[in-house]
């Protein structure tokens, strides 16, 4: 009986190559031996070392190339549930990607969120529907999965029949179609085609943005003309459209008075934004601040934020070049240049530091939330060059703390911001920044009138739970 037999020590198996050397000359035994016994004993013995030493040696490899971020989070369920209702599902795991599914997680009950580390978002996008194949438990609980973009939905459904069935929600925060790339030769259509077969295969596909979803819709047929032969037809759009819609990002935006913390007192604040609220209702609660009798007053030169991820499709040659007119002119200003940074970093920023020495107040990444937004409160104004924003998190953040906004009249932008805070050429923008820096007090009078409660999770929960439900 071979069940009967026990399994060897795991500390006691051989090296791997001992091993296969031991297998050979047990394959040779058996083919010489009579004994139907012995051949058995060996056989398990064998086996058994070569499960254990998978467990050793392989287990621990596939381990290790799951960091932090590839995790498995369940909430809690009642007795009465069987299981999770509602998978969440990230193939790239970072930014504003991981906030809305722990937003997601913390707020939707009966979740279950599988995801992988934001590094090397094209092998993300090519392979993540593989991986989510293989550690997804086939349970017969869950309603609802969620998705962003980054996934190839239709690979994920084909790998696991046993998903199409459930409602599948699609989230675009940005779309291939139309994101820009720095030489022609580096498009790869696969990559907008995974997300045209996504929409097929979802039952709600939700944009962070119109122009997100605008932009996609209007670009499908130019992008499947690119095919050689066998081109679609306007069927493919046909399909999509009806289940399209438009559901901002939601932010969850800091408590000014939180962040403040002991540098101005409770009370002071309060009656100052009763005052203020009387005399203008529209006023931005962050410009109370600057109006305040504190250390927050803004004095000196005009400080300018740049508070975008270091890469091309912010743009930030034309950043740079706007300034260094301000410094041809002689016109005063400070700049602080924050945001996320990568390996590959432009060379333009390098370049800047250098050019811009006696102008800078902070340079790089401000890992701590609340530092950041300190910064950010300290700031005049935030700028936006950008070529690519399908919504815009750092603009919103920085606006709410009180910088004014300057934004191109293009994208997300004239969704969120009124025309008195958009430009319409680059030429336009050093007008408007040339204005502030020759005379910052009178500036810093103007009244911050930008809604952005329409875009914070507050608001748009109920919509996200009924997207969920």
């Amino acid at each position: 009986d071979l069940t009967e037999q026990s399994d060897p020590d795991p500390t006691e198996l051989p090296d791997p190559r001992e091993l296969q050397s031991e297998l050979h000359a047990g394959i040779t035994e058996t083919e010489e031996s009579s004994d139907f016994s012995q051949i058995t004993e060996h056989a398990v013995c064998l086996t058994s070392a070569l499960a254990a030493l998978a467990n050793n040696i392989i287990a621990p490899e596939t381990e290790s190339l799951c960091s932090k971020s590839d995790n498995v989070s369940c909430s809690e369920v009642s007795d009465d549930d069987n299981g999770p209702r509602v998978l969440l599902l990230e193939a790239f795991y970072g930014g504003s990607h991981k906030h809305l599914i722990d937003l997601l997680d913390e707020n939707i009950p009966s979740t279950c969120v599988y995801s992988m580390s934001a590094k090397k978002w094209h092998w993300r996008a090519r392979t993540g529907a593989l991986y989510f194949s293989n550690i997804i438990p086939e349970s017969d609980s869950y309603r609802v999965l969620f998705t962003s973009s980054v996934l190839n939905l239709a690979e994920l459904v084909a790998l696991r029949p046993d998903l199409a069935s459930l409602k599948k929600v699609l989230y675009f925060h940005e779309n291939q179609l139309e994101y820009p790339v720095q030489k022609k030769s580096d498009t790869d259509f696969q990559y907008g085609y995974n997300q045209i077969l996504s929409c097929l295969v979802a039952d709600e596909i939700v944009f962070n943005s119109e122009y997100n979803m605008t932009s996609f819709l209007t670009m499908i047929p130019r992008y499947l003309k690119t095919m050689p032969d066998y081109k679609p037809k306007n069927w493919v759009v046909d399909k999509i459209k009806p289940k399209s819609r438009v559901l901002y990002y939601p932010v969850v935006l800091p408590d000014l008075m939180d962040i403040l913390g002991e540098s101005v007192s409770s009370d002071q604040l309060l009656s100052t934004l009763e005052r203020k609220c009387r005399e203008n209702r529209d006023m931005c609660t962050a410009t109370v601040f600057e109006t305040m009798d504190t250390d927050l007053i803004k004095t000196g030169p005009l400080h300018i934020i740049w508070p975008h991820r270091w890469e091309h499709d912010k743009n930030p040659e034309v950043f740079f070049d706007t300034l260094l007119e301000l410094k041809k002119e002689g016109l005063p200003f400070s700049l602080s240049v924050l945001g996320e940074q990568f390996k590959d970093n432009p060379a333009c920023f390098a370049e800047a530091k250098n050019i811009f020495s006696d102008h800078i107040k902070n340079w790089g990444f401000v890992s701590s939330k609340s530092e950041y937004y300190k910064l950010l409160m300290e700031g005049d104004v935030c700028v936006s060059t950008a070529n690519h924003e399908f919504f815009g998190v750092a603009m919103i953040e920085a606006t709410h703390c009180g910088c004014y906004p300057l934004c191109p009249y293009r994208l997300a932008y004239p969704e969120i911001y009124p025309n008195k805070h958009l430009y319409s050429t680059d030429k336009n923008l050093l007008k408007k920044l040339r204005r502030m820096c020759s005379d910052p007090e009178k500036f810093r009078k103007h009244n911050l009138q930008v809604d952005l409660d329409k875009f914070t999770w507050d608001h748009l929960c109920h919509d996200y739970m009924e997207l969920l439900s």
